[in-house]
């Protein structure tokens, strides 16, 4: 059983999709949710379903060692973020190379870097007056939103969309796709169709 810890820093409602979808999955099980925010509403969603989950500060993240060593303690295999607002430390990179999943709410490598997230994305994504946004699913690396990309989806936008309803159409890609590419990523990586063979 390869098992995921979900990285969240809100509301948790990517978090909670994907615990939805690896419920009763064969082979892949979310063991564990970790937040920088012991006030986000994800600790509820994840209680909802029966899984821990915990807290740590960020000087705690910066460093790593606390947060590795709850990973091994719950046998972690692969780490997805799911809105998580914090930098990746170089512990955590080396303890899980290519191991570490994001979405991001835009077409990388536009509207991406430090201090691009959640309805910043979408704002800057309607000044600029782009015709089309979407989702980037990505490796993490050393740097914000630079890591390799694994997939992307495309939603059409009209000059008088809002910057929510450019959120909502995102979402909607964000519920559909995260889920579903997240498990053909730990399929491969961890070889599971030839175990099912």
């Amino acid at each position: 059983m390869v098992r995921i810890a979900i990285f969240a820093s809100g509301n948790g409602s990517n978090a909670e999709n994907i615990i939805r979808y690896f419920k009763n999955h064969p082979s892949i099980e979310v063991g564990v949710v970790v937040s920088n925010n012991p006030h986000a509403y994800v600790h509820e969603r994840a209680k909802a379903f029966g899984i821990e989950s915990f807290s740590f500060s960020k000087s705690e993240f910066e460093k790593g060692c606390s947060v590795l060593e709850l990973l091994r303690r719950y046998n972690i295999d692969f780490i997805v973020l799911a809105g998580f607002m914090l930098k990746i430390p170089p512990l955590l990179l080396d303890a899980f190379p290519h191991k570490i999943v994001n979405i991001h709410p835009a077409l990388l490598p536009k509207h991406g870097g430090k201090g691009m997230y959640g309805d910043r994305v979408h704002r800057a994504v309607i000044e600029s007056g782009e015709t089309e946004s979407g989702i980037t699913i990505h490796y993490i690396n050393e740097n914000y939103d630079e890591g390799d990309i694994i997939f992307q989806a495309t939603c059409l936008l009209s000059p008088e969309d809002t910057y929510h309803e450019v959120a909502e159409k995102v979402h909607k890609l964000e519920y559909e796709f995260y889920p579903a590419v997240i498990e053909k990523v730990i399929t491969r990586s961890f070889h599971l169709d030839d175990e099912n063979k």
